[in-house]
């Protein structure tokens, strides 16, 4: 594959993925536009969870939408542009959306569900923060592979959605034996495994696309005529 192949090709993936994830911030954030606390997708207990869920529901969405600009080739060339969108997508995104999001996972009902979105707030985090600092270092290489796995992290929010549906079809054959008829409680049950394994998806995926790019950079071993004559 050419250099200029390779990025098209990432071009495309990044397209893609904006447009999925403009698809995806719209409908995370559209049942809290009117500030309907009645409309909320999430048991509210109070005010004060009520403004956190609020906070963390839009700047996630921002998080979301702004993420996919950091790896299309054309506008990471642009260097200025690059580190603009860079920091609104960490200061504006991912540092208010990952500071609400520790309280508004341990306000959850569940304990399934407080310690899968906790896992993922914490390491929205942390993944920022290495991110800054290798940036900083100007270890560039670094700084992109955190950067994916922050993205992963921030893509948790579509990936659940999908698996959500995906996995009630999945059960539906068995959901008398396994909840006695009720598709509220399949529902109940299965979203906190939706969004478990949504985080872990996406980070399986980052990890291979990086290990894939390691294994293709590792220049070939060089055969010198006198061992070729040998062989």
């Amino acid at each position: 594959m050419t250099a200029k192949s390779g990025a098209r090709r990432s071009a495309r993936r990044g397209w893609l993925l904006l447009t999925t994830a403009v698809v995806g911030g719209t409908a995370l954030a559209l049942p809290y536009v009117l500030l309907d606390v009645d409309a909320s997708r999430i048991q509210v207990r109070g005010e004060a969870h009520w403004i956190l869920l609020l906070v963390h529901i839009f700047t996630a969405a921002v998080a979301l939408v702004l993420g996919p600009l950091q790896f299309i080739p054309a506008l990471r060339a642009r260097r200025r542009l690059h580190r603009a969108v860079g920091r609104a997508y960490l200061l504006a995104g991912v540092l208010p959306a990952g500071l609400t999001g520790i309280p508004v996972a341990l306000l959850a009902e569940h304990a399934l569900t407080r310690v899968g979105l906790l896992i993922p707030a914490v390491g929205w985090l942390v993944t920022g923060a290495l991110a800054v600092r290798a940036a900083r270092r100007r270890d560039f290489a670094a700084h992109r592979a955190w950067m994916m796995r922050n993205y992963a992290l921030t893509f948790l929010a579509v990936t659940s959605r999908i698996l959500v549906p995906l996995l009630l079809l999945a059960q539906f054959p068995f959901i008398d034996a396994m909840y006695g008829g009720s598709v509220p409680a399949a529902v109940d049950m299965t979203i906190p495994i939706g969004q478990w394994l949504g985080w872990i998806i996406n980070l399986t995926i980052v990890e291979f696309l990086l290990r894939r790019e390691r294994t293709r950079a590792v220049p070939a071993p060089q055969v010198s005529p006198e061992t070729a004559r040998r062989a």
